[in-house]
């Protein structure tokens, strides 16, 4: 059974005819065409699929499309403004903090909404990034270099840089 869901995507209306029982990761990369978010294990265990629902964290292979109905859905694509990329995508290159690329999407989107929400910043940025990783796992940094490019986001947030 198909239904057609209305679904922000990235700031953009988009409708699309599916089952409302469809995973969102599915709709999202089959439908959609929005690639950048992967699949690591389909049981929210890796935080690779993650992006934003109305602003918060979710494993996008848990929820069902038809809990995205109606509701706005960021993906790794819509954090960047344009060619501008979004503080911590600009870091996790800059840093060597993105390297098979298969958890990066995930660690970028959750980072994005903790930096933009002005977390990660203070005496404590090391202990709260690693918190914010806790549901990210990634086989190949050893997470340093991801930590390292999430704190120097957070910084470049709070001087004002996009």
């Amino acid at each position: 059974m198909t239904a057609p869901l209305t679904i922000t995507v990235n700031g953009q209306p988009r409708t699309v005819a599916a089952s409302p029982w469809r995973r969102l990761l599915d709709v999202l990369r089959e439908d959609l065409g929005l690639t950048g978010t992967k699949e690591g294990c389909g049981e929210g265990e890796c935080g690779a699929c993650t992006v934003l629902l109305d602003g918060a964290p979710v494993c996008s292979c848990l929820v069902v499309a038809g809990q995205a109905d109606g509701r706005a859905v960021t993906t790794v694509e819509g954090l960047a403004d344009g060619p501008l990329l979004h503080a911590v995508q600009r870091e996790l290159v800059a840093r060597g903090g993105a390297q098979c690329g298969i958890c990066t999407p995930g660690i970028a989107v959750c980072a994005a909404a903790v930096v933009d929400a002005g977390a990660c910043k203070g005496g404590d940025a090391r202990a709260q990034v690693r918190e914010l990783l806790a549901g990210n796992i990634c086989r190949c940094t050893g997470y340093q270099l991801i930590v390292d490019a999430i704190v120097a986001a957070a910084a470049d947030v709070e001087r004002g840089q996009p």
